[in-house]
């Protein structure tokens, strides 16, 4: 997903000078061709990522769009008090990237593993939050954040659903993908994971199952509509993030339904429930650990469409 955004935004930095770069001392193999093609534009601000935020806010603030970059972590919750306090409170025009999202960066263990980003970063005030599936929302969402004005958070994957950019002809802040048709079943799903989403329903039709499946990548703001449509027209709602449960897709899925007073029939998270990820592994490895991989969300939607023959017979 790096790759591919990258891709995109030195395409626009062609003939947007407004935009800036600016690295936490990595990312180099990515990056050499933006830096040597746009070196007015491209900074490494070292592994101070304090400072790194501290400086996009002030470039922002005089005109310019910055983007931030890092791994994971490291770019929200080492320097969360920047991110409040400087991009948030002034509105500024930076956008957030963090590479490596969820369990990108397995074999490192927790201190590389972004499993609480988006529930932080879509608390944060007036904070725009991405979430690509694919290569192609990825590539789309660096034109859409420098249309969108202020603070934006924009999560990239190591992994990724196939191309789905024939299924719509364009990307749209807020405003949801529906990737698959299905009446049983809802897939809301956020990420890199969606990649796992698209083949449990797959298994799940084999099963006659039909599963909606549909693709969250922003998780504000959110598509209400998408998610009050899929409670009425299908049977039940299943959340797929590879993050905490706790105030993420599946949280804020749930609020909606709550406030609107529409219930969908059936929900589940699927998603972290353990308090941490003490495990390192492959990303594979960790899904399926804990119970995020296709085999779970088969076994949680078979389970939920019993449960629903029962209470109706």
């Amino acid at each position: 997903m790096r790759d591919a955004f990258i891709k995109s935004l030195s395409e626009l930095a062609k003939t947007d000078p407004r935009i800036m770069l600016i690295t936490g001392d990595l990312g180099f193999g990515v990056l050499n061709d933006f830096a040597k093609n746009y070196p007015k534009q491209f900074l490494n601000a070292g592994v101070a990522e304090q400072n790194m935020t501290g400086l996009a806010t002030g470039l922002a603030m005089e005109g310019r769009v910055v983007f931030t970059y890092s791994i994971a972590n490291f770019p929200v919750m080492r320097c969360l008090e920047q991110i409040r306090n400087d991009v948030c409170y002034h509105n500024a025009n930076v956008k957030i990237i963090s590479i490596g999202g969820g369990f990108s960066y397995g074999p490192l263990g927790i201190s590389h593993h972004a499993t609480e980003d988006i529930s932080i970063m879509r608390a944060m005030p007036g904070m725009t939050t991405v979430v690509p599936g694919d290569l192609w929302e990825a590539a789309e969402s660096a034109k859409a954040l420098i249309n969108t004005e202020g603070a934006c958070y924009l999560r990239l994957d190591k992994s990724h659903a196939p191309r789905t950019e024939d299924k719509e002809k364009e990307f749209i802040i807020g405003k949801a993908r529906c990737l698959v048709e299905g009446k049983d079943l809802t897939l809301i799903s956020s990420g890199g994971i969606l990649e796992v989403t698209l083949e449990a329903a797959k298994q799940l039709n084999k099963k006659g199952i039909s599963c909606r499946v549909i693709s969250m990548h922003t998780l504000n703001p959110l598509d209400e509509e998408a998610i009050l449509s899929a409670a009425k027209e299908t049977g039940g709602i299943i959340t797929v993030e590879e993050q905490t449960v706790q105030g993420g897709l599946g949280g804020a899925v749930a609020e909606v339904c709550l406030e609107k007073g529409s219930y969908p029939k059936a929900f589940y998270r699927i998603g972290i429930r353990s308090t941490k990820t003490s495990l390192a592994g492959t990303q594979t490895y960790l899904r399926k650990a804990h119970n995020m991989d296709e085999n779970a969300i088969v076994s949680h939607a078979v389970s939920l469409i019993e449960k629903k023959l029962q209470l109706t017979s």
